[in-house]
C-alpha cells in the first residue's frame, strides 16, 4: 500500500503540478501541445476565483504524483465550487492517489462550509463520492450537451433552493 500525503499546494510545487497535469492529460494525437488543464491551473492561480486552501497535491515518496483543485463558481449568484482538474501522474493511477485527493477536497470545501461542489466528469467514477446528475438537483450546465456527465455534491450546508443556471471561474470560459 502507497504511504500517500495530501497537502495544501505550495508556491514551489507550480513545476511539479503542471508536470503532473500535462501527464495525464497528455493527448497522443497531438504531441507536444500543451493540455488545456495546464493552461486553466495556470490562469485560476491569477484569479480571486481560485481557492489556495482547496489547491492540493499528493506526494508519495516526496514526488508530486496527483493534484485537484476547487475553484470559486456560481449557481445564479448564489457562491459554490467548480471541481476540476483533478489529475494524476499515469504511473500513479489505480492506486488510490485520485481517491485520497478527492475525498482530501471534499472534506475541506466542506469544513469550509461551501454547500454545493459541482463537475464535469466520468459517470462511472465521481458518484463513488457522491456525486450525481446536477440535473437532479435543478442546476442547469454551461453546455447542454454535457448532460449527466454534469453533476453535483451537495455538502452539509446545501441548501434545495441552489437551482439554476453553473457558471464555472473565468478561466473556464477561455477553453
Amino acid at each position: 500500500m502507497l504511504s500517500i500525503l495530501i497537502r495544501r499546494e505550495r508556491p514551489d510545487d507550480v513545476d511539479g503540478v503542471r508536470d503532473v497535469v500535462a501527464a495525464a492529460f497528455f493527448d497522443q494525437t497531438q504531441p507536444g501541445a500543451t493540455p488545456v488543464e495546464v493552461t486553466l491551473v495556470d490562469a485560476l492561480r491569477g484569479t480571486d476565483e481560485w481557492l489556495r486552501a482547496l489547491s492540493m497535491v499528493a506526494e508519495v515518496g516526496g514526488q508530486i504524483v496527483g493534484y485537484v483543485v476547487c475553484s470559486r463558481a456560481w449557481v445564479e449568484e448564489q457562491p459554490v465550487l467548480g471541481l476540476g482538474p483533478l489529475a494524476v501522474s499515469p504511473q500513479s493511477q489505480r492506486t488510490g492517489v485520485g481517491s485520497a485527493l478527492m475525498h482530501a477536497v471534499l472534506g475541506a470545501a466542506d469544513t469550509l462550509g461551501e454547500p454545493l461542489v459541482v463537475l464535469l466528469g466520468h459517470t462511472d467514477y465521481y458518484p463513488q463520492f457522491g456525486f450525481r446528475p446536477a440535473a437532479e438537483l435543478g442546476i442547469v450546465p454551461p453546455v447542454t450537451e454535457w448532460g449527466a456527465h454534469f453533476q453535483a455534491r451537495p455538502m452539509n450546508a446545501y441548501d434545495p433552493a441552489i437551482r439554476g443556471a453553473f457558471r464555472y471561474a473565468a478561466p473556464f470560459n477561455d477553453l
